[in-house]
């Protein structure tokens, strides 16, 4: 005979931990951004302290020869940024916001990542002074489009 109690009960406490922690779910699954930085860039530290306030689990790599991992990963040469991440078999290039990898998850287009070129002021991480609308670009094999446009760290 099965306990439905004790199965309803797991289910009550797994619903209340989400709601509670929504973010838990990402930790849960085990989806770790992995991000490829230069030990002295600091809009760097700052972009994965973003990630983590959204609930990001963030492993960081810090190495010298950031464009060798670039390189490694085939990230475009006109897309580059100062960072490069890696999430759930995507690539991540640049300031992305935790609200354009949040989609990328929900949605898992075919590519290989997305990138916000340079490093626009007010992007996450490059806080400080007049924020400037800037694209997240979505790039691949099939080619490359505007993803998302943001100010700061809002849609727009």
């Amino acid at each position: 005979m099965t306990d439905h109690g004790c199965t309803r009960r797991f289910a009550l406490i797994g619903v209340a931990a989400l709601v509670l922690r929504p973010n838990a779910l990402i930790a849960a699954d085990g989806l770790v951004i992995t991000v490829h930085k230069d030990p002295s860039c600091g809009c760097c530290s700052g972009w994965v302290q973003h990630l983590q306030k959204a609930g990001f689990v963030a492993k960081v790599v810090e190495t010298r020869d950031i464009d060798a991992v670039k390189a490694r990963l085939g990230v475009p040469d006109d897309l580059a940024a100062c960072h490069t991440a890696e999430l759930s078999g995507y690539i991540v290039e640049g300031h992305v916001p935790a609200a354009a990898l949040q989609r990328l998850l929900a949605e898992k287009p075919k590519a290989a990542g997305l990138a916000v070129p340079g490093m626009p002021v007010g992007s996450p991480g490059m806080e400080g002074g007049s924020p400037e609308p800037y694209e997240v670009v979505l790039f691949g094999p099939d080619g490359r489009r505007t993803y998302a446009r943001f100010l700061a760290d809002r849609a727009l």
